[in-house]
């Protein structure tokens, strides 16, 4: 279960990077004016320890594997996050999925606070991977209240980065 989840996570994240090299980059950021929201991309590189946690009561049937994410954030996003990961596997060769709830403890443009992201991801086969990963809404505390988002995760080889497409009120 574990090799088939690291499996799936990594041909996702070669997926997304495919998906996300082909889109045309967002518009820079116009000029911030009061009452207006910022717009930006923060890009970066990321380590992620991942780990098995210990199975709590078990519903019969139900293949459900859990692990905990630990990373550090750097470049335009800086700082760690914690959170918990549910994965599954299908029962033909190649199909998965996972759900993670992940807290961000992180400095964002120079604002510290943090927020919660929500992943949700299924492959099919070797080929149809769809991944999800945006920020829960009303979950930015301190600097980062109403922050509003999506990342991109984009694994080449061992090497972690991140595309995150967000807005947030203007600062005060």
């Amino acid at each position: 279960m574990k090799t088939r989840f690291i499996r799936a996570i990594t041909l996702g994240a070669i997926f997304s990077a495919a998906a996300a090299s082909a889109q045309t980059p967002p518009p820079t950021a116009p000029a911030v004016q009061k009452g207006t929201v910022m717009t930006a991309q923060a890009n970066g590189t990321f380590d992620v320890k991942v780990k098995p946690l210990p199975e709590d009561e078990k519903v019969a049937g139900v293949k459900v594997g859990r692990l905990s994410i630990d990373k550090e954030w750097k470049g335009d996003m800086v700082g760690t996050s914690k959170g918990e990961m549910m994965t599954t596997g299908g029962e033909v060769k190649g199909s998965a999925g996972y759900v993670a709830v992940e807290i961000m403890d992180v400095t964002l443009a120079g604002r510290k606070g943090t927020f919660t992201l929500m992943h949700h991801a299924t492959m099919k086969g070797d080929a149809d991977f769809k991944m999800l990963i945006v920020v829960v809404p009303d979950s930015g505390t301190g600097d980062l209240k109403g922050i509003s988002g999506a990342l991109t995760i984009i694994i080449e080889g061992k090497n972690h980065s991140y595309k995150f497409d967000y807005t947030l009120p203007e600062s005060k």
